[in-house]
């Protein structure tokens, strides 16, 4: 019996590295023989994992984003880690409707989400897809909240009905 698939990627934050993340993501999905829905959820989630990595980890400066992807009997484990400032709360800038969306969104396409990390101790986004699915993981895990009167997402609000 051979091993199971194992990719392992570490290169900078940056955001021409989502792009291979990306690449060698649609490789091992291809070679696993995904279905089509599973590889649309698992790109997107692993795409915002990335770019929150690009993006938040490093507070501008320059830092390193680790991809690992391992392929089991019933499906396939990401984990999305960089070594910068690790999760806490952030103010605001800019009146962004998506912001703090990236998180719940992951959850949501995913069929297992995990976070680990800390202020200062760097983050890790740890998210499983199985082959194929009989039913939609957003059921299980739906997106809470809306955009707040504010212009910010805000995870306890109720969506408008109509």
């Amino acid at each position: 019996m051979t091993a199971p698939p194992e990719v392992r990627l570490s290169m900078p934050a940056r955001p021409e590295s989502v792009g291979v993340v990306r690449q060698a993501l649609s490789g091992i999905a291809d070679a696993l023989a995904f279905d089509e829905a599973v590889v649309s959820d698992m790109k997107m989630a692993v795409t915002e994992a990335c770019t929150n990595v690009v993006v938040h980890a490093y507070g501008g400066e320059d830092g390193k984003l680790e991809v690992d992807m391992l392929a089991a009997e019933h499906g396939l484990t990401i984990a999305v880690r960089d070594e910068g400032t690790g999760i806490h709360p952030r103010p605001a800038i800019q009146k962004t409707p998506a912001l703090g969306l990236g998180l719940p969104l992951i959850a949501a396409l995913s069929d297992n989400f995990e976070l680990r990390g800390s202020h200062g101790e760097g983050t890790e986004v740890r998210m499983s897809f199985t082959y194929t699915r009989d039913h939609d993981p957003a059921d299980e895990n739906p997106v809470q909240g809306t955009v707040g009167a504010d212009g910010k997402w805000d995870p306890s609000a109720t969506p408008p009905v109509g």
